[in-house]
């Protein structure tokens, strides 16, 4: 029993250091291949997630297996701020995603989006003129215009009307339905003359690489993606920090084990 919970640790912990590989390998891999902002963005958070797991491992894995306990106290503490970390941004998340959903359109398939209906935190995001000119060349180099477009080539506008679109096509894709545009194609829209009651009518552009990305509805469902991604993060969230609970206790009590056998200093004595 005594040295039950210091091999528990251990193992876990190498489970933990073997996952942190290709949590690395992939972070540089994107460092030298990505090919787009977004890819790119995305490399040094995911290289600093793998270097820290690896070396959270390393260090329970030493503390623990081979009695080193200022390296299991220091392993524990790191372990607690993660915990506190973890727990505060998953409530964070449930409080920032409470607010807004998409609007149902009277004879239509897809929702529209206000940008207003989202949380303040949220939009002060996306209302950075900084923020967003990185998240707009994200979303063109993803072509999810294009993509819709292709899809729906040469389709009636009965059809289009009818088609079930995400919330970056119905936001970023297609002029509102306040505007009262002449369908053409999926992308492709007519302008009506006279005064458009709603901004994002005069945001709108045929070229495929403006379309209404510039729109406020297009940041709104922006933001619905994100609410809906962060949900299913605190979710996963929640049963990693349970997961982070389980092996504090159990290195907590190799802590006491090791104090038990008098191991204070870098290493077990037989």
């Amino acid at each position: 029993m005594v040295l039950c919970s210091n091999n528990l640790v251990g193992i876990l912990n190498f489970i933990v250091f073997l996952l942190s590989i290709p949590i690395l390998a992939g972070g540089i891999w994107l460092s030298q291949n990505g090919s787009t902002e977004c890819e790119g963005f995305l490399d040094k958070p995911v290289i600093a997630l793998g270097v820290f797991l690896m070396v959270v491992a390393i260090a329970g894995l030493i503390g623990s297996c081979c009695r080193v306990t200022w390296l299991l106290w220091t392993y524990l503490f790191v372990m607690f701020l993660l915990i506190l970390l973890v727990f505060s941004i998953t409530v964070f998340a449930f409080v920032v995603t409470n607010k807004g959903a998409g609007e149902k359109v009277s004879g239509r398939g897809y929702k529209e989006y206000r940008l207003g209906d989202y949380s303040n935190w949220l939009q002060k995001r996306v209302n950075s003129d900084k923020n967003w000119n990185k998240i707009r060349s994200c979303l063109v180099d993803s072509k999810v215009c294009s993509k819709l477009d292709d899809k729906l080539v040469g389709v009636p506008v009965n059809n289009f009307y009818n088609e079930h679109l995400t919330a970056l096509q119905s936001g970023c894709c297609k002029p509102s339905e306040q505007c009262q545009f002449t369908y053409v194609s999926a992308t492709n829209w007519t302008k009506t003359a006279g005064t458009q009651p709603n901004p994002d009518c005069q945001s709108w552009d045929n070229a495929p690489n403006k379309l209404c990305f510039d729109c406020q509805s297009c940041k709104a469902g922006l933001l619905d993606n994100v609410k809906s991604a962060w949900k299913k993060v605190a979710v996963v969230n929640i049963i990693f920090l349970v997961f982070l609970i389980i092996v504090y206790s159990v290195g907590c009590c190799a802590l006491r084990n090791n104090k038990r056998d008098g191991s204070y200093g870098y290493g077990y004595k037989p």
